[in-house]
């Protein structure tokens, strides 16, 4: 293996994951909006849900998808170049947390075709705490990545751990939304 080469991978790779989850936070917010528009009074509503729509369709298919593929592409290439990875507790405890967010990713495609089909499946308050598992994912992983052998060895805790917190982050987006329509 090329150390050089490896690290231009893995520089790349951390700055596509950077890109996708950027636009990975950003679509959920959209449909936020977008999803919000449904109670508003014509001509605002159409004006609003052709803008949105527009925006979503950019950002899905200029920025995220594209980044999914790089940071994809860049982390395989990391993976054949370094194998011994593969055997390691944490590396396999972030391929799983990446299996759960390759999920979540197809979950937010199917949910924003079906709006831009004005099919609304999921209230905006629904919308504000799945945005949360994201960042969820993100925090795991990044732990995962940064703590490694520490991360192995007590992977369970730190998974119970961030799961909880994504719990309390739901519960805080509730009662925000909840104080926010008093």
């Amino acid at each position: 293996m090329e150390p050089y080469n490896y690290f231009i991978y893995k520089a790349i790779h951390v700055i596509f994951v950077v890109s996708y989850f950027a636009g990975l936070f950003y679509v959920v917010r959209l449909m936020i909006y977008h999803t919000e528009t449904q109670q508003m009074e014509e001509p605002k509503k159409s004006i609003l849900q052709d803008q949105y729509t527009f925006m979503e369709k950019k950002l899905w298919n200029v920025i995220t998808v594209p980044a999914l593929i790089i940071l994809v592409t860049m982390g395989l290439n990391m993976l054949y170049k370094n194998q011994g990875l593969l055997h390691l507790p944490w590396m396999k405890s972030k391929l799983g947390m990446v299996s759960v967010l390759l999920i979540y990713h197809f979950w937010c495609w199917r949910t924003l075709k079906q709006i831009q089909n004005n099919i609304f499946k999921y209230t905006s308050v629904q919308l504000r705490m799945m945005n949360e598992v994201a960042t969820i994912l993100l925090f795991s992983i990044v732990f995962a990545v940064i703590q490694k052998s520490m991360f192995g060895e007590y992977w369970y805790w730190s998974i119970i751990s961030f799961f909880g917190s994504g719990v309390i982050l739901m519960l805080i987006v509730r009662l925000i939304n909840r104080n926010n329509k008093k």
